[in-house]
């Protein structure tokens, strides 16, 4: 089995585990009660709002408390209010898959819109930029690091970084952030204290992409700084266990060349565990991602 069709099977169980824990989710969610209240809370909303956007044209009170009844009895129907909770179930797995969430009382989009799906649509993309950049950073230094230093067991450099990693996974991003924001922004002024453009925002597409690295340095720079160190010790720990297995020294008591010996016989081997710590770890990044974004005023999804 080649490591592609490995990574498929890997990422085709995350969803399926992904789905399976959304579903029971929303089964708990309806069996005690809590999606009905949540339905009720966003029928109440779209009514106030319905109200608010037809009063100016209803002078009538009763004509416009028979509209307004009217709109709350088809929002009752949209939401499935009107039927027990196990019988809307496959409606509500739909709707939360194609991020059907209702309308948000506070957050709205640039152009004013406060549905939940347009929110998301338009904010994910921000977060999407700032984690995969820090991801695909912290995999690369994380791997290069961890080999090298796998290389060399018990020496100074490994039980340094072996510190250092650990220091730096302890470390809030959060209060990395504020830090790095107190050194780089406010005192040195190399970098913007947060935001994703400046004001106003270059007209020029280059500049503007320019102008989004620029924002997006001191940000991603925590998000590698808080995970590197894991992704360092953990590569260092499964390529040391793999490099001392027993088909590795018969390889090496071949004859063959260490670097070949690397590459058929250790990272081959050690590829799929790495990787799929890797995506593991992609849920606690999306995580400081969000508190990162708090922190710089990102316009992400925190």
């Amino acid at each position: 089995m080649g490591i592609y069709t490995r990574l498929l099977i890997k990422a085709a169980s995350l969803i399926m585990v992904l789905l399976s824990v959304l579903f029971f989710m929303i089964v708990i969610l309806g069996a005690t009660g809590v999606s009905d209240r949540i339905l009720s809370s966003i029928v109440n909303e779209e009514v106030r709002l319905y109200r608010q956007s037809v009063a100016p044209q209803i002078r009538d009170p009763a004509a416009l408390e028979e509209a307004v009844a009217k709109f709350r009895e088809e929002a009752i129907k949209s939401y499935g209010l009107d039927k027990p909770w196990y019988e809307r179930l496959p409606d509500m797995f739909l709707r939360v898959l194609r991020l059907d969430l209702g309308r948000a009382r506070h957050a709205q989009t640039f152009g004013g819109s406060n549905r939940i799906s347009d929110i998301i649509l338009e904010r994910l993309p921000n977060t999407v930029i700032l984690v995969t950049t820090a991801i695909a950073i912290n995999f690369l230094i994380g791997i290069f690091l961890g080999v090298r230093i796998a290389a060399k067991p018990g020496t100074k450099l490994d039980r340094i970084t072996s510190f250092l990693s650990a220091v730096s996974y302890a470390v809030p991003t959060w209060w990395l952030g504020i830090i790095f924001i107190l050194i780089f922004a406010f005192y040195l002024r190399l970098f913007p204290y947060g935001g994703l453009y400046s004001s106003p925002a270059p007209q020029d597409p280059l500049l503007r992409v320019l102008d989004v690295l620029w924002h997006a340095t001191l940000p991603v720079t925590v998000l590698v700084l808080v995970n590197v160190g894991l992704t360092i010790y953990v590569t260092r720990t499964i390529v040391l266990n793999i490099a001392q297995e027993d088909f590795v020294n018969v390889a090496r008591i071949k004859g063959l060349p260490e670097g070949l010996v690397n590459r058929r016989y250790i990272m081959r081997v050690a590829a799929p565990p790495i990787l799929t710590n890797v995506i593991l770890g992609l849920a606690g990044s999306i995580g400081g991602a969000i508190l990162t974004e708090a922190v710089f005023s990102w316009p992400g999804m925190g």
